[in-house]
């Protein structure tokens, strides 16, 4: 069994500047994702790119995602999270300094892989670190302040584009992230260079139950899990990508309600994650995925069924409240499935699987509705839906989960 990563105090303990760091991390990690599209136009103008261009920066981000997101568990082990956090920033920063000066597509296409390993790494090491901790709190504000930063990015985006170019939006991110890199580089000075591996290792009392199952059960756990945050992301990210394009295509919307449906999908997913993380009681993390699947087939069912225009709309914000709490619940049972020594780096692996999901299954979904027509969103979402269901009741038979092993949040505070 690997030794338990280190987290140099930062995470393992509550701290305000700890947590706020953290929180700030995803609201940058959030900006970019929420600029994009919005700059698309104007960038390719610039660049004088295919409107289909936009998709391959969307895939060398991903595949740079992906491929930092395997070895994520190993820097933390080797590194520490603020080292590990604060080469993410400089990471990040060294690709939007890419887009903000590229001269032509070739050099944005170029750093699009460093944005995606930058995010990677934000995602993957503060989501592992925070689970280790068992601070759920923590984990749904987190990712509630990732849906703030998407919300925020288009904002910022739009500024930049009415005072001239979309140029400067991203050397503001170049200096967030500059600054964000600098602040875990402080972090980092504040609580020591980590010992090499074996010199801080920790022990269990006793040993967690998976380690007395087959490799062939650990794997096929492993792999389920996997299996569950790739179709959950692709549900979460496929129905917000393309509800703009169903509003306006097929339900005849307008741009501006089509914004406020948009807005509906998102805030209620930033919402109700921020809610879960306030609770004066936590829901438990197994309850939360359950549930939340559930409701997302019926909302899912809803929109195919399209009874109108607006009860439609307001499935897609159902959806998105339904779907709120099911990734940072799942991150949570990570280590109670596995063990901290093992969640050290399942969760880094399957964070990548989501990053893989939310592209490709988005991309299938544009694909089949180029074949057929955009009420295809509907059936496709519930089948996806309907997949995260059947995935999870695998994930629990495999490694079912007793009420008494479900974490509290172990530290007080968020």
């Amino acid at each position: 069994m690997p030794p338990l990563m280190r987290l140099d105090g930062v995470m393992a303990k509550p701290s305000r500047s700890g947590d706020i760091l953290s929180l700030s991390s995803f609201v940058v990690l959030g900006l970019p994702d929420g600029m994009l599209g919005t700059a698309w136009p104007s960038m390719r103008g610039t660049f004088g790119a295919p409107v289909g261009e936009l998709g391959l920066i969307l895939l060398l981000a991903t595949a740079g995602s992906v491929l930092v997101t395997a070895f994520v568990g190993r820097l933390i082990l080797r590194l520490g999270v603020p080292a590990l956090l604060a080469a993410a920033g400089l990471t990040a920063g060294a690709g939007y300094a890419g887009f903000a000066v590229a001269p032509g597509m070739w050099l944005v296409l170029a750093v699009a892989v460093l944005t995606g390993a930058a995010a990677g790494m934000m995602d993957a090491g503060l989501n592992t670190a925070v689970a280790l901790t068992g601070r759920r709190r923590l984990l749904n504000l987190l990712h509630g302040a990732y849906g703030v930063g998407t919300a925020i990015g288009p904002l910022i985006i739009t500024a930049a584009i009415l005072t001239g170019s979309w140029r400067p939006a991203y050397l503001a991110m170049f200096a967030l992230d500059l600054v964000l890199a600098g602040f875990w580089l402080r972090q980092r000075r504040r609580h020591g260079a980590p010992a090499a591996a074996g010199q801080h290792a920790a022990t269990d009392a006793e040993p967690h139950p998976s380690a007395r199952w087959t490799r062939r059960r650990y794997r096929g756990v492993v792999a389920a899990g996997i299996g569950v945050f790739f179709v959950y992301t692709g549900l979460e990210v496929g129905a917000g990508q393309w509800e703009a394009s169903f509003c306006r295509g097929h339900l005849n919307m307008s741009a501006g309600a089509t914004g406020l449906a948009t807005f509906g999908y998102w805030g209620a997913l930033t919402a109700v994650r921020i809610g879960l993380a306030v609770l004066p009681r936590p829901v438990p993390p197994q309850a939360v995925v359950r549930w939340g699947s559930a409701v997302a087939v019926l909302a899912a069912a809803v929109i195919w069924w399209q009874p109108g225009t607006v009860v439609t709309v307001l499935g897609f914000a159902v959806l998105g409240a339904a779907l709120a709490g099911v990734f940072p619940a799942m991150i949570s049972l990570t280590p109670v499935r596995l063990g901290d020594a093992s969640a050290q780096h399942v969760i880094s692996w399957q964070v990548g699987a989501a990053a893989a999901g939310g592209a490709g299954v988005s991309a299938v979904i544009g694909l089949l509705i180029g074949a057929t027509s955009l009420a295809a969103l509907g059936p496709a979402i519930t089948v996806l839906a309907v997949l995260l269901v059947g995935a999870e009741l695998i994930l629990t038979r495999l490694a079912p989960v007793r009420p008494q092993q479900e974490k509290t949040d172990r530290c007080p505070g968020a």
